[in-house]
């Protein structure tokens, strides 16, 4: 099983293309067959350089998570981030 975590800090003044970009992408959850389990965590504590959101995801293999990344659903979604963040982080690991 892989889990793939994607951190992001976005643009200021943001929070409503923010909520759009978060919603949309965990409306993939269940569509997107590749994907087992996918959440979204928004970060409580606003101060410094931390995050400001947080995907977590599962799949079955490291191809399946390959086919999710070019799925044309998570291109579109993904070109929304694009536009707003600032910057991004990712890990994936094996469990």
């Amino acid at each position: 099983m892989i889990k793939h975590i994607v951190l992001w800090k976005f643009k200021e003044n943001t929070e409503n293309e923010r909520e759009v970009f978060l919603e949309r992408l965990l409306a993939l959850n269940g569509v997107i067959p590749e994907i087992k389990n996918a959440e979204i965590k928004r970060n409580v504590n606003m101060n410094g350089d931390n995050y400001d959101a947080m995907l977590i995801s599962t799949f079955d293999s490291i191809e399946n998570m390959e086919k999710y990344k070019v799925d044309p659903r998570h291109l579109e979604v993904s070109s929304l981030c694009k536009a707003i963040r600032i910057s991004r982080a990712s890990i994936d690991y094996e469990e």
